[in-house]
């Protein structure tokens, strides 16, 4: 499935993915080309990284959904297939007024696939059939 990210934003993570993999570091400048790129939440996602926040859900199906555990201690079920989180911030950010690529919890999902950081779980078909229905508890 082709990416509906812009261009840059994909060729930004390729650069993350292939430094992190021969330093385990990410220089200066790709973390300012972050803050440019995603604005404001890009420190937010750096923050749910190093926090370990964000579990891949994967079912023998071949289905993927990330949750992410923000900052107030909500789990969020995030697409990043589709880019879409729950969240209040992706609804009014993103949505309404436009003003970013992705919230801070799509964009950590993204970093942490990109650094190779990602905590892996696996869950039934059915599970995640309620997680893509809405009606799975967190």
């Amino acid at each position: 499935m082709p990416s509906l990210l812009p261009a840059v934003a994909e060729q930004l993570f390729r650069d993350i993915q292939k430094t992190y993999q021969e330093t385990s570091q990410i220089p200066d400048d790709l973390l300012i080309a972050l803050k440019f790129v995603f604005g404001p939440c890009a420190l937010q996602a750096l923050d749910l990284v190093d926090q370990r926040s964000v579990t891949c859900l994967s079912s023998p199906s071949g289905r993927k959904a990330f949750q992410v555990m923000g900052g107030s201690g909500r789990l969020y079920t995030c697409f990043v297939s589709c880019h879409y989180c729950p969240c209040p911030a992706f609804a009014y950010t993103v949505l309404r007024r436009n003003e970013g690529l992705l919230c801070k919890h799509v964009l950590a999902a993204y970093l942490c696939q990109a650094l190779g950081v990602t905590q892996e779980e696996s869950v039934s078909d059915q599970q995640m059939s309620k997680l893509l229905s809405g009606t799975a508890a967190p």
